[in-house]
């Protein structure tokens, strides 16, 4: 049964470290759930907080599937996806805001030889832009999009491409997410998972995959490194 952990929690050693982007690394999905609204109002469709949540850690043809079943077929979602694209790099010129403890974590694990990489659904221009926008581009060993693996999240592909260009078993891997897609793309990879959770919460059925949940990359950090 998956509990909040924090404290509490020892991680088994690990070898190497993925992380998800959006919601993970990057403190993105409250901005993108903003602007989601604004351009469906735009568009004169009614976004709800049940279809957000749905489109969290899903893949662009994810999204697009889920806004078509809820909206029908009429949804313009090339506009909507072109319009959110343009706003979401206005807002991100300032900067990108990290996740608490995403820094410290990295930098731990780069301090200790532990290779890195980020497993994403976004696409490659998204991912590098903002990553490159937070200052963390450079801190990954690599970094796995879209464009990268045939089957998206909730397939566990993205999370194998990343296993496999570190050179890392997947069951030697610390995978680090925010949504339940990503959860359950870490899992069926054989990763060790922990769910942070922002915008989303564990359901029942992820709970009963028994992976930790933890507040913060701080109490992944601790748990990973501190001493009993």
């Amino acid at each position: 049964m998956m509990t909040l952990q924090n404290d509490l929690l020892r991680l088994t050693p690990f070898q190497a470290v993925i992380f998800d982007m959006d919601g993970t690394l990057l403190d993105t999905e409250s901005v993108f759930r903003t602007i989601v609204f604004e351009v469906c109002d735009e568009l004169g469709f009614e976004m709800t907080d049940d279809v957000h949540q749905s489109m969290i850690g899903g893949s662009h043809e994810r999204t697009n599937q889920l806004l078509v079943e809820a909206y029908g077929v009429a949804f313009p979602y090339t506009q909507f996806d072109h319009r959110c694209r343009i706003i979401m790099n206005e807002r991100s010129q300032a900067g990108v805001p990290v996740k608490p403890g995403a820094r410290e974590l990295v930098g731990e694990l780069r301090e200790r030889g532990i290779p890195t990489g980020v497993a994403t659904s976004s696409r490659n221009p998204h991912a590098q832009h903002h990553l490159g926008a937070a200052g963390l581009l450079e801190l990954f060993d690599t970094i796995v999009t879209r464009d990268d693996v045939t089957n998206p999240k909730p397939h566990p592909e993205p999370y194998l491409t990343a296993a496999t260009r570190l050179r890392v078993e997947p069951q030697h891997c610390l995978a680090l997410e925010d949504s339940h897609a990503g959860v359950r793309a870490a899992h069926a990879a054989g990763m060790q998972t922990v769910m942070v959770p922002d915008l989303v919460h564990p359901s029942e059925e992820i709970r009963a995959l028994g992976i930790a949940v933890m507040d913060s990359l701080n109490h992944v950090r601790r748990a990973a490194f501190e001493p009993s």
